[in-house]
């Protein structure tokens, strides 16, 4: 979890500290506090891929998303577990409660991650350091969690003062001194720079922050785009005003699914973008928040990804009527891409959500992209399909019922029940 500062440039002025705090490996953590034989081994989270790691499996070269068989060549000792999902949602809200207990002001960005603002407290606590030693000493002695902790006056060198302080220590960095300890880091520690950005950045010689600080403006806006290469640039230079959100929702709903290296065949994508488009209409029901524009992205196998859009007249959250247009466009991704002949990554997402929108009905005129109206009659008589499927996944839980090929395929490399953890409340 991250605690940080209500605007970057009022903190700098104003010379104030805030904490920032992550939950080191929290899945295997979880499982080795619940297990106590597997404290001190290397073990991972999952099966079929790897979900999670130890820091004892981290030493051998083990990583989240790694091939279950890669990882166990890696490390041969490495003891797989299932995974407890029940017991990780407990203990995340416990250790934000730890949070709570300090100061009302604080955005939880996933199941161990949150960021806070203590300026308001200190006169009751102590200083921003010292709360951050309090709120490490309980969530150890409360929940017997590891708890990684950095203090810095932005929200984005808050975050990564708590990735340099990990395992399980605090990172404190002193005005007068960002730039010198940001500078000498790597770019992956940046947010938004993932394996992709990592190695177009690479190609010409950045590789830590302070290389990707000198770079000219221009050069970096044409190697990764131009609101990508302004962000980073200004993160690069502490440059962060972000303002704190307590109460966010989501302003989109999606999923993605790793496919390692996959031909780009109907019978790999059609199955996958299913069972995403299940995973997306699902939660768009559940809050009754149907979206208009559908997104999805189809990664190759070199890791350059494409992404395509559409925008509907009538906002959507029927299932097949999302999977077929998620077909479709990546259908237009392949034909656009005729030399590609893999895929590593497809992913769907639903934006311009709205709120309880109302449904207008649709003359029967028998055109043919009447299923895909919300308010035709097959548009309705998908939508009743897909309550009464949620009706019983309320009732026998979610692998009850499912979806044609999706039902057919068996159990997934990546349980639901993780995949619902790092899902943003809509």
């Amino acid at each position: 979890m991250a605690m940080g500062a209500r605007d970057g440039r009022h903190e700098q002025r104003c010379g104030r500290h805030h904490p920032a705090a992550d939950l080191d490996a929290f899945y295997a953590s979880v499982e080795q506090l619940l297990d106590p034989s597997l404290r001190g081994k290397p073990i991972a989270v999952g099966g079929g891929v790897v979900l999670a790691a130890s820091y004892e499996a981290k030493v051998f070269g083990v990583r989240g998303g790694m091939p279950g068989r890669k990882a166990r060549e890696l490390c041969p000792q490495l003891i797989f577990v299932g995974g407890h999902f029940s017991e990780y949602q407990r203990l995340g809200d416990a250790a934000i409660k730890v949070l709570d207990d300090f100061t009302p002001v604080v955005e939880r960005i996933s199941i161990d991650e949150a960021f806070a603002d203590v300026a308001g407290c200190t006169h009751l606590f102590g200083p921003p350091q010292e709360i951050a030693r309090r709120i490490r000493e309980r969530v150890k002695a409360e929940l017997g969690l590891p708890i990684s902790i950095g203090v810095a006056r932005t929200k984005h060198l808050a975050k990564i003062a708590s990735q340099v302080a990990k395992p399980d220590g605090l990172v404190v960095v002193e005005p007068g001194t960002e730039l010198s300890f940001l500078h000498d880091l790597p770019v992956t520690l940046m947010w938004g720079v993932g394996p992709a950005t990592k190695a177009r950045l690479a190609e010409i010689g950045v590789e830590t922050i302070g290389q990707l600080a000198r770079t000219h403006s221009g050069a970096l806006e044409r190697l990764i785009g131009h609101a990508a290469g302004q962000k980073l640039a200004a993160l690069a230079w502490n440059r962060d005003p972000r303002k704190l959100e307590t109460h966010r929702r989501a302003i989109s709903a999606g999923a993605q699914s790793a496919l390692g290296r996959k031909p780009a065949v109907p019978r790999v994508f059609v199955p996958t973008l299913l069972h995403l488009a299940d995973r997306v209409a699902s939660r768009l029901r559940a809050k009754d928040r149907p979206g208009r524009t559908v997104t999805v992205r189809v990664r190759f196998a070199d890791l350059r990804a494409v992404t395509r859009s559409v925008t509907l007249e009538q906002p959507i959250q029927a299932t097949v009527m999302l999977a077929e247009i998620a077909e479709e466009l990546v259908r237009g991704v392949l034909a656009a891409h005729p030399g590609e002949r893999d895929i590593s990554l497809l992913a769907i997402s639903v934006s311009h959500l709205e709120e309880h929108a109302e449904l207008q009905l649709e003359l029967p005129l028998g055109l043919m992209d009447e299923k895909r109206k919300p308010g035709s009659r097959k548009g309705l008589a998908r939508f009743g399909a897909d309550r009464a499927i949620d009706k019983i996944r309320q009732r026998f839980g979610r692998q009850a019922v499912g979806y044609g090929t999706v039902a057919l395929e068996g159990p997934r490399s990546v349980p639901d029940g993780f995949r619902e953890l790092a899902e943003k409340e809509l």
